[in-house]
């Protein structure tokens, strides 16, 4: 058996009403609090009124879309100015991103491409980041258990991240009634990202016993949740899955890698206005269905292809079926809940060829299951657009 290493966030509270413990948790690191949260802050007004109640100091980020270097940059100032002692993220993966970013770079002063990856220099981050606490209010990203945060590059028009295991947070809180009432279109984004943070580790080239275990666990979780919780965001036991499942998946991520998708997901990203979860799942069905034939041309008897059949087995229930069902199963899932197409982003024809390039250097593309060639990224996004 091959060894592995498997990092994560230093504590996981999950469960239904565990935010409660935020404030406790965050005033146990410091009484001056820098709280990140997404687009509309009074989601996380609970907190901010609950710290301020006990006498501490809070200073708010709201991000409104996907962080760029800027706005993170621009965070740890303010962190240092008012002389934070810990950041906590109440929001979605672009507010947890934004976070991790925020606490590392308070601490590690200079230029932020002197750690970026890929257009950057690369340099190690060397001081531990301020405390971190991650609250997830979507199940999709996983980013509460990641050591890295995806950050855009506007004038370059690409994404990179910041990554090093100084970033794992100290606490992930993971209660899913915090993402009760979410609407339909972004539990199923969500959710799909989700998914595809299951799907590509347990296929990764770096899968291992333990993240194989939270596969096996989280990709059932969602095969029977998924439409659940999209008709009814107030249903608790879909909620709880998805909210477990996409913890699964974070950590499965954080410690086996991903794929293809989002090898091909990080340039879209950066060269469109379109939501991640949004672009990963308008990839999965045909990036699922690529793989399935490049296995059976190049690599038959190799255990990725064994594992496509097992998927088709825990996304289907039937003990009976294979890779073929898993294809139709997500194909048939995208239509019902009415994932747009690459094209509605912007993408199109004329665009592929620049995705294709920079998709093959991305680092996501080093864990896919197998080598796959320009002609079949093209192929794979000419049936997304």
């Amino acid at each position: 058996m091959a060894g592995f290493e498997f990092a994560t966030a230093g504590r996981i509270l999950f469960g239904p009403g565990s935010a409660a413990h935020a404030p406790a948790l965050a005033l146990a690191f410091s009484r001056r609090v820098l709280v990140v949260t997404g687009a509309t802050p009074e989601r996380a007004a609970w907190l901010v009124e609950a710290l301020e109640q006990q006498g501490a100091v809070c200073t708010l980020v709201p991000v409104s879309s996907e962080p760029d270097v800027a706005f993170v940059q621009d965070g740890a100032m303010r962190a240092r100015r008012d002389r934070c002692g810990a950041i906590v993220s109440v929001g979605g993966g672009s507010a947890i991103d934004a976070g991790k970013a925020i606490a590392v770079l308070a601490t590690n002063e200079g230029d932020p491409f002197d750690y970026l990856e890929v257009i950057g220099r690369g340099m190690p981050l060397s001081v531990l980041s301020l405390p971190f606490i991650a609250i997830p209010t979507t199940a999709g990203t996983g980013s509460e258990v990641t050591r890295n945060a995806v950050l855009t590059v506007p004038e370059r028009r690409v994404k990179v991240s910041l990554r090093s295991p100084l970033m794992l947070p100290r606490v992930a809180i993971v209660d899913a009634e915090l993402s009760y009432g979410l609407p339909a279109a972004t539990t199923a984004r969500t959710g799909l990202d989700a998914l595809t943070q299951l799907v590509e580790p347990f296929l990764s080239v770096r899968a291992n016993p333990l993240t194989d275990a939270l596969c096996r666990d989280g990709i059932p979780r969602i095969a029977r949740s998924l439409r659940r919780a999209c008709e009814d965001g107030y249903d608790a036991r879909a909620r709880g899955d998805m909210a477990l499942a996409s913890l699964c998946g974070g950590l499965a991520l954080a410690n086996a890698g991903l794929g293809a998708v989002h090898g091909l997901a990080a340039p879209i990203g950066g060269l469109f206005a379109a939501p991640h979860g949004a672009v990963c799942a308008a990839l999965l069905p045909h990036v699922f269905h690529a793989n399935l034939r490049a296995l059976r041309e190049r690599d038959v008897a190799g255990d990725a292809l064994r594992r496509t059949d097992e998927i088709g087995r825990m996304l289907t229930g039937q003990a009976s079926t294979g890779a073929d069902a898993a294809t139709v199963w997500l194909r048939e899932t995208c239509a019902v809940l009415e994932i747009p197409p690459l094209s509605f982003y912007g993408v199109g024809p004329a665009d592929l060829g620049a995705i294709v390039e920079r998709a093959r250097d991305a680092s996501s593309m080093k864990s896919n299951p197998i080598v796959l060639t320009a002609a079949e990224l093209h192929a794979i996004l000419v049936a997304a657009l």
